[in-house]
């Protein structure tokens, strides 16, 4: 029993120890990526320095390092296991009596505890700081012509006033929608006959109206008016906005369920909430799922052979997780399947491929 409770300890230990130096391998080499990147898209502002560039990049990472988690267990699992057989670490154990069961369990827990605390503890931070990040996105970008003159991509909603209809487009959101930057909006009279258009740096809500600044006016046969600022009126509730313009990864854990009460009492639709919210209470179970398909493809000895096949074909059963994920999440935000199944299913489906591809391994 003292045995088996001291290698439990140690092999606890060293799987997470793989998994951290997995991470943070992953976080360094992502940053210095997205630093590179950040500093090419400022390159040409001299009013920027490579600190905020820094800034916007360090605090993108933690948002980008949570969709790399599962894979960073997976890998960090497959090395744990790799290093402890090529040592004969687990052939020692298994001499020892202890089966294969006792030495995956310790990960196994590793991998719950691990996978509660990204969720309570990690995602909130990586939610704030992915808000900071678009703030400062927002100031800097949107002080330059070229955001302003953006009327492709981003996000769209159209509203209805008792002055006609109105499609808004913005580059980007903050304040989960409250707040817009690059701002496009082509207005429409009762009838339906185009009216203007309106470039703006920003744009924020306020109860029945879109105070808009810097705000340049294009109407039909009349010259560009510029505005400091601009007044839009509009029927949008800042439900309706949060749905429209606002990301459900970057809204902390612990205020998804608020989100998710506010559009459904507003009568939205609040799927892509839901889903974020069960995405979040299944990572622990996703997480144990990737050690299960780690050890799967990972404690055959060295000396049977066959490892490099082995742990291409864990590789690949990841890969092929994260697409089912994706697919989940894609027919759940369409409203075609339902948030609970799209969350947890590629969780099970992993769970019990690598229970059972385990299972036969050792006991046939």
């Amino acid at each position: 029993m003292v045995i088996a409770r001291t290698l439990s300890i140690y092999f606890a230990k060293r799987f997470m120890l793989a998994v951290v130096g997995v991470f943070v391998g992953v976080f360094f080499l992502v940053g210095i990526i997205d630093y590179i990147e950040m500093t090419r898209r400022v390159g040409d502002m001299p009013n920027v320095s490579a600190f905020t560039a820094a800034q916007i990049s360090f605090f993108r990472l933690p948002l980008m390092l949570e969709r790399l988690m599962p894979f960073s267990v997976l890998i960090g699992a497959m090395t744990c296991y790799l290093s402890l057989s090529r040592r004969l670490e687990l052939v020692i154990a298994r001499a020892a009596g202890l089966s294969a069961w006792q030495f995956v369990s310790p990960a196994l827990i590793s991998a719950l505890l691990f996978g509660i605390f990204a969720t309570v503890i990690y995602n909130p931070v990586s939610a704030f700081l992915q808000e900071r990040s678009r703030k400062l996105e927002a100031e800097i970008f949107n002080d330059t012509k070229s955001a302003m003159q953006q009327t492709s991509g981003g996000f769209w909603v159209r509203q209805r006033s008792d002055k006609g209809e109105a499609i808004i487009n913005a580059s980007s959101s903050t304040e989960q929608g409250m707040q817009l930057a690059g701002v496009n909006v082509y207005t429409f009279d009762l009838e339906g006959r185009f009216q203007d258009r309106i470039q703006a740096k920003s744009a924020r809500l306020y109860p029945g109206e879109w105070k808009l600044a810097d705000a340049r006016v294009y109407a039909p046969n009349t010259p560009p008016a510029d505005n400091v600022s601009y007044s839009l009126p509009t029927n949008l509730t800042p439900e309706q906005v949060q749905e429209s313009f606002a990301t459900p990864e970057t809204v902390s854990f612990w205020e998804l369920p608020q989100h998710i009460r506010m559009a459904e009492n507003a009568g939205l639709a609040a799927a892509a909430y839901r889903l974020q919210y069960q995405k979040l209470l299944a990572r622990p179970f996703f997480l144990v799922a990737m050690v299960f398909l780690a050890a799967a493809v990972s404690l055959r000895l060295f000396r049977f052979g066959g490892v490099q096949k082995m742990v291409l074909g864990g590789i690949a059963a990841g890969f092929l997780l994260y697409v089912l994920a994706k697919i989940t999440e894609d027919l759940s935000k369409a409203e075609l399947m339902h948030p609970v199944v799209a969350a947890w299913l590629p969780a099970v489906v992993g769970g019990l491929t690598g229970f059972l591809a385990l299972l036969y391994q050792e006991d046939g």
